[in-house]
This record gives C-alpha cells, sequence and structure tokens, in this order.
C-alpha cells in the first residue's frame, strides 16, 4: 500500500523510539514552558510535554491547552451517543467483555430494534451517533452495517459514526456512499508483542492490518477517521509517541481526512485481567494537553470510561467531544433484559447532568456539529513533513 505507516513505523517510528523516550526522560519544566509559548508544539515540544518536568508546571501547560482549545473551538463540548448493535465477536481480546471466550449471553438488534433504539436518543437531542459492533463471524455483516447507517441518516441523525472491525478498502466505501461520515478505529497498543499476546485469535491478531485501517478508511472517502491507544496495555510513553506519529501521516497524506483523538483507559477488565502498564491520571491529563498543543484541530473525545470529577476538568481543556448517558450493550436503551457490556461505564451522569456540568464550566454544549454541506471532493494528498514524532 502506498504511503503505508507500517513502513514508516517499521522503518523510522519504532528504531527512533528509544530515543523519543530518552528525550522526555531529559526534558525539565523549562523545555515544557519553552514549548507552550507559542503553539502548536513541535516533535520536541511535544515530547518535552510527556515528561516528568512538564507535571511541575503543569497548570501553565493545561491554561495553554485550554486557550488553544477555545481559539479553535470556541467554548463548546460535542455531545454524542454509541449505540451498540451487537456484542457478538469472533476475536478474543484479553481486555474486552465481547471476547469470544465469554459465555455472556450475545445478542445482535434486528433494524427494528435498531429503529427503536434510535428514536430514544432522538427523542433526548442526539443528533451525532455511533454504531458499535463486534466482529462478528455471520454473512452479510457489512451489508447489515449498510442498512443500519442508511436507517441511522433516513431517521435524521446528522452524524453517523462507527466503530466495528478493521474492513477493506472497498467495504469502507459501501458504508462511506450509505452515508457513513466516520470511522473509529484504535490500534489499542503499537507493541507488537503486547499485541499479539493480547489479541490471542481472531482477524483482529493482524497487527498491520489493524495499523493500516484509519488509511484504508480515508482512501475510501470517510470523512472524519478517530485513532487511538487502549491505556494501560502497553508502555504510556512509547504508544503516545507512536500513535500521535500516526495521527501526522495521517495529515500528511490524507490531510482531507479530519483526525480525532480518543483516550479510552483501562480500569476494569474481564477474567482478572489487568492494566500491565497502568496510567496515573496526571500521565492521562498530560497527554490530552500534549495531543491538543500538539494537533490543534484535532477532535479530542472522552468516553464516559472516566469518572465524573475529570471528566468536567477535562471539559475545553483538550477535550471538545465527550459521550453521555452512554449505555454498552446492544439494546440497553429501550430492551428489558441484559446482554453484555462491552465496558463498565464510569460516569452514569444522565445527559441532563452532563449538561449541567458543562455550563457549570462555563460553557456551551451542542448536539451536532456537522452540516451535509461541508462533505468534501473525494480524497486527496498532499503534505511537507515526515509525519514522525520520534
Amino acid at each position: 500500500m502506498n504511503n503505508s505507516f507500517y513502513e514508516n513505523w517499521t522503518n523510522q517510528v519504532y528504531p527512533g523510539l528509544d530515543r523519543a523516550v530518552d528525550l522526555i526522560h531529559r526534558s525539565t519544566a523549562a523545555h515544557a514552558l519553552q514549548a507552550i509559548a507559542q503553539p502548536p508544539v513541535g516533535a520536541e515540544g511535544f515530547l518535552a510535554l510527556l515528561s516528568g518536568g512538564a507535571q511541575s508546571v503543569g497548570e501553565q501547560v493545561e491554561a495553554a491547552a485550554r486557550r488553544l482549545t477555545e481559539q479553535r473551538f470556541g467554548r463548546t463540548v460535542n455531545l454524542y451517543i454509541p449505540l451498540y448493535l451487537s456484542n457478538a465477536c469472533v476475536n478474543d481480546c484479553a481486555y474486552c467483555w465481547f471476547g469470544s471466550s465469554n459465555p455472556a449471553p450475545r445478542k445482535t438488534l434486528t433494524l427494528e430494534e435498531v429503529e427503536s433504539e434510535g428514536n430514544r436518543l432522538l427523542g433526548q437531542g442526539y443528533r451525532s451517533l455511533l454504531l458499535v459492533s463486534g466482529e462478528g463471524a455471520g454473512k452479510g455483516e457489512v451489508e447489515y452495517l449498510q442498512s443500519c447507517v442508511l436507517l441511522a441518516k433516513r431517521m435524521g441523525f446528522a452524524q453517523v459514526g462507527m466503530e466495528a472491525r478493521a474492513m477493506s478498502v472497498a467495504e469502507y466505501r459501501i458504508l462511506a456512499e450509505a452515508g457513513l461520515d466516520s470511522v473509529t478505529i484504535y490500534q489499542e497498543t503499537y507493541d507488537p508483542s503486547i499485541y499479539s499476546a493480547v489479541h490471542p485469535k481472531g482477524p483482529k491478531k493482524d497487527f498491520r492490518g489493524r495499523m493500516e485501517a484509519p488509511q484504508r478508511a480515508a482512501l475510501a472517502g470517510i470523512r472524519f477517521v478517530g485513532m487511538g491507544v487502549l491505556l494501560g496495555l502497553g508502555d504510556f510513553l512509547r504508544d503516545a509517541v507512536s500513535l500521535a506519529s500516526h495521527v501526522k501521516h495521517m495529515q500528511k497524506y490524507h490531510w482531507q481526512t479530519s483526525v480525532s483523538i480518543s483516550f479510552p483507559r483501562i480500569h476494569a477488565a474481564p477474567g482478572g485481567f489487568s492494566a500491565a502498564y497502568p496510567v496515573s491520571d496526571r500521565q492521562f491529563v498530560a497527554m490530552i494537553a500534549a495531543m491538543r498543543l500538539a494537533f490543534p484541530d484535532s477532535t479530542l473525545t472522552l468516553s464516559t470510561r472516566e469518572a465524573p470529577r475529570l471528566r468536567d476538568r477535562l471539559f475545553g481543556m483538550g477535550i471538545n467531544q465527550v459521550s453521555a448517558g452512554s449505555k454498552t450493550s446492544p439494546g440497553a436503551y429501550t430492551l428489558e433484559g441484559k446482554s453484555e457490556e462491552q465496558f463498565p461505564v464510569v460516569d452514569d451522569r444522565t445527559p441532563a447532568q452532563v449538561v449541567e456540568a458543562i455550563r457549570g464550566r462555563g460553557m456551551e454544549w451542542v448536539f451536532k456539529d456537522w452540516d451535509e454541506n461541508l462533505r468534501p471532493a473525494p480524497m486527496g494528498s498532499g503534505g511537507s513533513d515526515d509525519g514522525n514524532i520520534a
């Protein structure tokens, strides 16, 4: 594949990670202050903001991230809601309750059930919808997902995204033509040995195939691509640097695709699985601030995995899109009975309560930040830098 990030990562990013981490450890508070003096920050500034030295000037860094967020996005926070289509999955990811070895009941929504769930969410004011599905083995999976996208658009959702398996360009194109606006696809970890260990079987075991999925989505004409790592799986610093390099690469070669960044963090997992590299709140906040200061025009997204107090602090401090009122199992908004959740929700406040928290930070909330008139021409490529942080 031309302009493959996997090739770039293998030849440049991965060999440079040791040097990048060494620069992080040698960075001081002075380096961090120098980095935020004239944002956006460059590669060395990004590394400095991940350092222990930057933590001693954390308030100044957070203030700089907040100012930059307001400059680019105003004092607003976008609200979206996930709608889980299916918890059936052929993968067996060690950290996920949807894993095939988990004997929990499985559920795939019918289109009638999808419509019922969607109507409930429309009634709450949502216009930005994220369709989520495990990786099913059933024939006609893409056609089912296509039908769900078409249905959501007919119902009036202005922006429809999807978080599902890594697909081919042709499959993503089918969904794009149905009206799919965004694809969210996390690498989970950029450490190949850890990746292999936590993905013991199933199609997701393909490390390279997963890494190149954002590029395939862009080539298919998907307007927005969401990226991230599952914080806690791999070394925090190495994964943060690799993710930033991946985002830079996407911005260089697929500049007509808007890249957003999410920050899922492991708090609980099935079968006694525990994060080998737990990420502290201080590291978590530092990563979000660093990503905002390095990528001023990217949407930064936070899910309900995090506690209310921390989420409230991050509204506008880099984060400008959050889920609210989320349920992480199929049919959870309208159906009786309980199917397996993908992960436990920590911030279980209602959408109204989250809205009040946003207002309490002196900000405004919006259910939609999208206009069909802004849909671009087919994808192109361009850019001038090497796309690497390491």
